[in-house]
């Protein structure tokens, strides 16, 4: 049998909260404007569409407390504070009912964001890959098992260097995650290892170097990341 031509890239992981354990992450989507303020201060009408998804590598993976790097090409980097789903039982075309027996654990998520690059790709209806799957974008803390409950409700909180930006409470989501587990099931086959970043609410703003972000969820560890 023949072996690969190149070394295989190391597999992207997340801690999983109070063990030793990884869990092992094969692709990361991510839910656009699901919370009306946020899709209201973006400029666009929450009620006029059902969700819709873009997505990251799965080794644009950053763990919680890292220090990185200001990214390149962009002087207007946001935060979105996010919850993030991670997917232990795969499926497709799930029933709204279903969708959570489907969920292995719960994180705290920042959804990092190139918002110039972004603009410009809107401007000219383009992709926003750029934007959004840049290296180093996905800031995610420790999973919590599902086991110990759900989070369909529960304060969401952003703040830079202890100045608070975003709240809100996960119940505030126009599309709760059962509905965008089922819709997107719809479009792909969910994997053991998909994460899904549910949304960001109002209040998403820049980042400078030398600055520290936190997005803590009630119930969760902390998703922290330093701007170099």
């Amino acid at each position: 049998m023949s072996g690969f031509v190149i070394p295989a890239p190391p597999q992207a992981s997340v801690a999983v909260d109070g063990t030793a354990d990884r869990f092992p992450v094969r692709r990361i989507f991510c839910v656009g404007r699901n919370y009306a303020e946020h899709a209201r201060e973006m400029g666009h009408d929450p009620q006029a569409e059902p969700p819709f998804f873009f997505t990251k590598p799965a080794d644009a993976l950053v763990p919680s407390g890292a220090v990185i790097a200001y990214p390149p090409m962009t002087a207007d980097l946001h935060h979105e504070a996010e919850l993030v789903a991670a997917i232990g039982t795969g499926g497709q075309d799930i029933a709204v009912g279903a969708a959570l027996a489907h969920v292995w654990g719960y994180a705290a998520g920042n959804d990092l964001t190139r918002r110039d690059l972004q603009a410009e790709a809107k401007a000219a209806r383009r992709p926003w890959d750029m934007a959004k799957g840049f290296d180093k974008s996905a800031v995610v803390g420790a999973l919590r098992p599902a086991a110990r409950g759900p989070m369909d409700r529960g304060a969401i909180r952003c703040s830079v260097d202890g100045a608070l930006r975003q709240e809100a409470d996960l119940s505030d989501m126009i599309w709760p995650l059962p509905a965008i587990i089922a819709h997107l099931s719809r479009l792909v086959a969910l994997a053991p290892g998909d994460l899904i970043f549910t949304g960001t609410p109002a209040g998403v703003g820049p980042l400078r170097r030398g600055q520290t972000c936190r997005v803590e969820i009630d119930g969760l560890s902390p998703a922290v990341v330093t701007l170099a």
